[in-house]
């Protein structure tokens, strides 16, 4: 991008600038190099120049000089802002919500330009990222405080009926200590899963890079699943060649193919099927998980690695689960290198794609086609 975007009249040459314009030179080169976007106007409220920042962070393709504050920027808050710098000698602070092709949130800083100048200036610091942070993490506690109020509630409801008396009654007893159990063990899952979701994202978890035989691994993540799905009579077929290795942390493969099997049984139906299948995609494995369940409605599918996202809230809660599994599965691949994605379309099931990288040979591991 070109340097300053304000046409400047002829200057001395270096050799021979004068104190002011060597000042001046120094300044326009400190704006231009500075991350905010700057901004000056006349005392009518035009722009007269700017930093190549501001035309970047306002993703603008047309000049900017000339213009008033309201005709660059949709905000009649900021045009204000404008005027009473100029007029009033008066500072703003204001924050804008930019739409476009690429929405932006910035905080703007605007104030008279002083020391007998006419005129203002506006400082533009983005912000979108930072707003973006304070939503997942008001979000996020919002999402933890309710999933662990369902199961504390009962915990301590079926607690304090047992004390009242209930525990003498011979038929009730034992069925709300079941009740007692089952929850306090939901509660120990989504403990669980929060400690192993903070550790991915704080990068404190070290995982391993090690040839794994997928094979060995997926057939240890089914038998984990394998009685649930009796359950419901859902047969899981896996199809899964022995000599394909990946190169990946043992436990994060086995808890990958866990969850993505766990979460294809919770949604498919009795008497249902789900498919494990593997091949190899020259330097990658791609691992596949299908269910025949219900399938997911497009609009869903962006979100749906998302902490405690679920596409149907109750019947999610209803099945058990925390919430977290697709967005852990998300974490260790990216973690080991891999990718994961989702196909599905209602009445037509779910697929879930996982790449890895595939491991050097080694012995037992011969090279597999492509």
């Amino acid at each position: 991008m070109a340097n300053p975007t304000v046409q400047k009249s002829d200057e001395p040459a270096p050799g021979n600038m004068s104190d002011t314009s060597r000042a001046l030179a120094v300044l326009r080169a400190v704006i231009d190099g500075m991350a905010e976007g700057v901004w000056v106007t006349s005392e009518d409220g035009t722009v007269v120049e700017h930093n190549n920042a501001l035309k970047e962070l306002l993703f603008s393709g047309t000049a900017l000089v000339g213009h008033k504050a309201g005709e660059i920027v949709e905000s009649d808050e900021l045009q204000q802002a404008v005027d009473r710098a100029c007029r009033e000698n008066a500072s703003s602070r204001l924050e804008l919500n930019l739409e476009g092709v690429r929405p932006r949130v910035v905080s703007v800083h605007v104030s008279p330009l002083g020391h007998d100048l006419s005129g203002s200036s506006a400082v533009f610091f983005d912000v979108t990222e930072l707003r973006r942070l304070e939503k997942v993490r008001k979000d996020f506690v919002a999402n933890v405080s309710h999933e662990l109020r369902t199961p504390v509630t009962a915990i301590r409801g079926y607690a304090e009926t047992l004390l009242s008396g209930a525990l003498s009654d011979p038929a009730a007893a034992p069925k709300m200590v079941d009740i007692i159990h089952r929850q306090s063990e939901r509660l120990s899952e989504l403990v669980e899963d929060l400690l192993e979701l903070s550790r991915l994202e704080s990068r404190e978890l070290q995982l391993a890079e090690k040839p794994i035989n997928l094979a060995q691994a997926a057939q240890g993540a089914s038998e984990a699943v394998r009685p649930k799905a009796r359950a419901r009579n859902i047969e899981i077929e896996l199809q899964v060649a022995p000599e394909l290795y990946v190169l990946a942390d043992p436990r994060g493969v086995e808890q990958v193919i866990l969850n993505l099997l766990d979460n294809a049984v919770k949604y498919t139906p009795v008497n249902g099927h789900v498919w494990l299948r593997a091949r190899r995609l020259n330097e990658h494995i791609e691992l596949t998980v299908k269910d025949d369940g219900p399938g997911i409605e497009a609009r869903h599918l962006p979100r749906l690695f998302e902490r405690f996202y679920r596409v149907d809230k109750g019947r999610s809660r209803d099945m058990g689960g925390t919430g977290l599994g697709l967005s852990i599965v998300k974490h260790l691949v990216t973690a080991m290198k891999g990718d994961v994605r989702v196909e599905s379309a209602p009445g037509q099931g779910s697929t879930f794609y996982v790449t890895l990288p595939v491991a050097p040979q080694v012995a037992g591991n011969p090279p597999t086609p492509g």
